[in-house]
């Protein structure tokens, strides 16, 4: 029955199914709330001391309760309630029942709704301010309502998406936009939101337009295409007029150079697209496959290391305060010449294994000159279209799966995707389980079939650093992480599929499975010092703070990791940190090679000295390298050494010469 119950003796259900929420929705719920009342009934059962359990509408009982601390509601509000009744399973049927009912509005209800409102007299912020959303999103929806009519209409109608919808709003001109309407009407080729916009924004088209260039002149010209140009017009500038022809060609052209693609890489499919990327749309659905770029040769490989050598010899020009600007700018050209020749050797396309070959496939775009060019990344599909356009499951191993041909594909992806909500509450709910999927998905992307189908969208992949091919073997950072790689129990491995390596997995012991978290996550950081600019990530500050490292311990500065590729200038201030002025002008008139393994035995603590000249040049490191709040003792030392001025730098050099 409905009963009106005051505010305060309302309280959440144990029950109520709804256990997560969206921090925003329920900021727009409070909204709309305050400006126009509890619009649905709570659905409650009576409890103890007087008291209601609010069995479904909990996001609405908290919504009021937040008002009411607010002072917008008294605690005495009477909110009107259906009152039930029944065993504890058939309440918590009827609050289930009430949340997946739920049916979202389609956005052309939503657009017409919000220009109602605004006819009647009230501004965008207005609705903005009484719905909880930003002004923004109610100008986009606006936007949808001046749509023209037959566009409108599609999208009411679920013909066309909310994207495609939004692309046909990319101009005002509604005449413009059903226009275009009408011509993708026969279309035979993929539409999509980029096809759209183009078409709707461009009224004509440049001769240089790589659609243009594509399909060539004469061929335009020839399939009824007419042409505009103005007296000072070439070839490049001239307007070509029937956009939807010259996409029909062009897509034609594509789609016969896709066929060629395909037969000579051996694929089993090749998609055109007039863009010059693949778009997110166009790969939904499709899972990546593994790929390795063509291995080297040995003389491409001896290539490599003769520019790398070059690559430092140049660069040490650079990094020497004493190179004059001639050699200096000199020095700058032949280092783009270098890298230039380094990433033409090390950007080679991947290869792809033939026995993935029968059930790969790619994409060919259109680049900006007008050229058909294949994407060098491949992929598989997941799914498999039958004739009748409807899809079937695809079958592992012989095991019988339940088909869908029955089954329509956008009733099987609704499908899949409530499937997938359910399962994702129950994980929620299960932190234990949540934490064992996560570090097992991460690391068993290492080496399980890309070919099978992914279970969730983790990645975790090692981060590549700036230097390809770089790594530092002797530091002892890099001995310990091999060896911890090396101490992680892998007989988890052994399992025929994900399921039965995950079952492994989860058999493995507490102290086992914390190993592998820390691995997973600790290979997906990315390189970082503690500078200003694009090698700055303020985070790991944070990390090293927490974990009070000590850098000293882990890394220590030699002639070839620092001293020899930095300035004399700077290898002369670590030495004052160290030792102050008299170890300065010891070695101040050292020529760069002779200071350079003269610095690498002092900070490894390797000579002959007092021992707080040793300690602080053991605890010394670049201040790049030392991580936030840690390193007192260098710090310390660095204060209390005031550093050598260049001047002086300069005057104990010419005095030791």
């Amino acid at each position: 029955m409905i009963q009106s119950i005051p505010l305060k003796k309302l309280v959440p259900s144990p029950r109520n199914v709804r256990k997560s929420s969206d921090m925003l929705a329920d900021l727009q719920l409070r909204a709309d709330i305050a400006a126009r009342g509890l619009l649905q009934n709570l659905v409650v059962r009576k409890g103890k001391r007087g008291k209601f359990e609010v069995e479904a509408g909990g996001r609405r009982l908290a919504a009021l309760q937040a008002l009411a601390e607010e002072d917008t509601l008294p605690d005495t509000h009477e909110v009107t309630c259906l009152v039930i009744e029944g065993e504890e399973s058939e309440v918590r049927e009827a609050s289930l029942a009430e949340n997946f009912q739920r049916l979202a509005m389609n956005p052309a209800d939503e657009a017409q709704a919000f220009a109602f409102i605004i006819e009647a007299g009230a501004t965008t912020e207005d609705v903005a301010r009484r719905f909880g959303l930003t002004v923004r999103f109610v100008e986009g929806r606006l936007r949808l309502a001046s749509l023209a009519p037959c566009v409108f209409e599609a999208l009411a109608e679920g013909t066309i998406t909310l994207d495609m919808a939004k692309a046909y709003g990319a101009i005002s001109d509604a005449e413009r936009q059903a226009h275009v309407y009408a011509e993708l009407q026969d279309a035979w080729y993929q539409i999509t939101p980029d096809t759209i916009r183009r078409m709707v924004l461009d009224a004509t088209v440049r001769g240089s337009d790589p659609r243009a260039v594509l399909v060539g002149r004469d061929a335009y010209l020839t399939a009824g295409g007419r042409i505009e140009r103005e007296l000072f017009d070439d070839d490049a500038s001239e307007s070509w007029i029937d956009v939807a022809l010259l996409e029909d060609l062009a897509h034609k052209v594509m789609e016969e150079a896709a066929e060629k693609t395909a037969l000579e890489y051996g694929l089993a499919w090749v998609r055109p697209t007039l863009g010059t990327y693949v778009s997110h749309d166009l790969v939904e659905g499709l899972s990546r496959l593994p790929c390795e770029p063509a291995p080297m040769t040995e003389q491409e490989a001896q290539e490599l290391g003769e520019l790398e050598a070059d690559y430092d010899r140049v660069a040490a020009v650079l990094e020497d305060e004493d190179s004059d600007e001639d050699e200096v700018a000199k020095a700058e050209q032949e280092l783009v010449v270098i890298d230039r020749a380094m990433r033409a050797l090390n950007d080679r396309p991947p290869l792809l294994a033939d026995e993935l070959k029968s059930e790969a496939g790619a994409f060919l775009v259109l680049s900006r000159n007008g050229e058909p060019t294949l994407v060098p990344q491949y992929y598989t599909k997941t799914e498999v279209i039958t004739d009748e356009g409807v899809v079937e499951g695809v079958e592992e191993s012989g095991t019988a799966k339940p088909k869908g041909s029955s089954l329509s594909q956008r009733l099987l992806d609704e499908l899949a995707m409530q499937r997938r909500n359910i399962l994702a509450i129950h994980l929620a709910n299960d932190p234990a389980l949540a934490l064992d999927f996560m570090v097992f998905t991460l690391a068993d992307a290492d080496g399980h079939d890309w070919r099978a189908k992914k279970a969730s969208t983790l990645v975790g992949s090692v981060a590549s650093g700036p230097v390809t091919g770089f790594e530092a073997k002797d530091a002892p950072a890099s001995a310990a992480m091999a060896e911890f790689a090396g101490s992680l129990d892998e007989s988890w491995r052994a399992g025929e599929n994900d399921v039965e390596r995950f079952a492994r997995f989860r058999a493995l012991s507490d102290e086992a499975r914390s190993a592998w978290l820390g691995h997973v996550v600790a290979r997906t950081l990315v390189a970082s010092l503690a500078c200003e600019g694009e090698r700055s990530v303020p985070l790991h500050e944070a990390l090293g703070s927490l974990l009070e490292i000590e850098t000293a311990h882990w890394w220590r500065p030699t002639a070839a990791n620092y001293f020899d590729r930095v300035a004399k200038a700077r290898t002369l201030e670590a030495l004052d940190a160290a030792g102050g002025p008299e170890l300065v002008s010891r070695y101040a008139g050292s020529k760069k090679a002779e200071l350079a393994s003269a610095a690498e035995r002092i900070f490894s603590g390797n000579f002959i000295g007092e021992a707080d000249i040793k300690e602080r040049a053991q605890a010394w490191v670049p201040s790049i390298m030392r991580f936030a709040d840690t390193e007192d003792v260098a710090l310390a030392d660095a204060e209390a050494h005031e550093p050598v001025r260049e001047d002086t730098i300069d005057e104990l050099a010419e005095q030791a010469a």
